[in-house]
């Protein structure tokens, strides 16, 4: 029993790590820095990202984020999700974790790595009206759909699913408007009603095409080991309930049911998400190299005050 648990926390880790059989470089380079960073403990940030609501979140922004046709024509061109969906995820979770947990120098080098990479996803794409337009990824237009697509996702599937936010969704919103800025979008919303208001506005340029639908299918059935499948249809059905309802149409999902009945949601993914934190453990490492480095930056100071 003890090697078959062993093995299932191995396999989960993986997950979220490339396969990677140790704890990756740059998450215990984050005890490093001169300073707090943009966040910490007690921040809305940390108390959303710090929670397995965050995987729901993922899967969530990346339906949202296929929505836009200039954002889905860059994973059609650019993108090997299909191929490598486990590098791609362990690139974008060492963003998010990167701006979040790390001081403030290493949440701008992120930043910058990730728009440098972005200079070359550049085409063309039908927009809602048929018009042929040209995208950029690093379109401020387009990137502000991104940031404005992962916000609510981590927001709303933390509200949904997760505990209590310090200073509520507003606090979320602002917060998080500093990683906008760090990838160079204007005006970045700074409280919820600002968020439902940028967002409504993008709403008639969002369509489905058969490149959406491919996304959708890849996400409802990705290449997971067995044992993770249960759970995460578990949680893809908590995503697709948390969705808008007209976003939700666009995406050709539906509330899970059972005939004529919808289903619950709530408890099992709850569920599911104490597994999940019974096999990552309570803390992760990026956060405990991010406490690390916070702990150190103020016995450093205390020195300093009695020298």
């Amino acid at each position: 029993m003890g090697k078959l648990l062993e093995s299932w926390r191995r396999q989960l880790v993986g997950t979220f790590s490339n396969n990677s059989e140790t704890i990756p470089e740059w998450e215990l380079e984050l005890a490093n820095g001169t300073d707090r960073g943009y966040y910490g403990p007690g921040s809305a940030v940390w108390a959303v990202h710090g929670s397995m609501t965050t995987i729901i979140a993922g899967i969530r922004a990346l339906l949202l984020q296929a929505l836009h046709p200039g954002a889905m024509a860059g994973v059609r061109d650019f993108s090997n999700y299909k191929e490598d969906p486990l590098g791609r995820l362990a690139g974008t979770i060492r963003w998010i974790f990167t701006v979040t947990y790390g001081d403030t120098t290493a949440a701008r080098s992120a930043s910058e790595w990730v728009l440098r990479l972005h200079e070359r996803v550049q085409g063309t794409y039908e927009d809602a009206s048929g018009t042929l337009r040209p995208y950029s990824a690093n379109d401020p237009e387009l990137a502000r759909w991104v940031h404005l697509a992962f916000t609510d996702a981590f927001l709303t599937s933390h509200m949904e699913f997760g505990g209590p936010i310090p200073g509520g969704p507003d606090a979320y919103v602002a917060e998080w408007a500093t990683a906008g800025e760090l990838m160079r979008i204007d005006n970045p919303p700074r409280d919820l009603a600002g968020l439902r208001k940028q967002m409504a506005a993008f709403d008639p340029e969002l369509r489905s095409s058969p490149t959406v639908q491919e996304v959708v299918g890849f996400l409802r059935r990705p290449p997971l080991p067995k044992n993770q499948l249960i759970g995460y249809r578990v949680l893809f059905a908590g995503a697709v309930a948390s969705l808008e309802p007209r976003h939700r149409e666009l995406l050709g999902l539906r509330d899970p049911h059972l005939g004529p009945f919808k289903l619950p949601v709530h408890v099992p993914v709850k569920l599911v998400l104490r597994v999940i934190r019974f096999g990552l453990g309570n803390m992760g490492p990026s956060e405990r190299s991010a406490r690390e480095r916070i702990a150190r930056l103020a016995q450093e100071t205390e020195e300093r005050r009695q020298a």
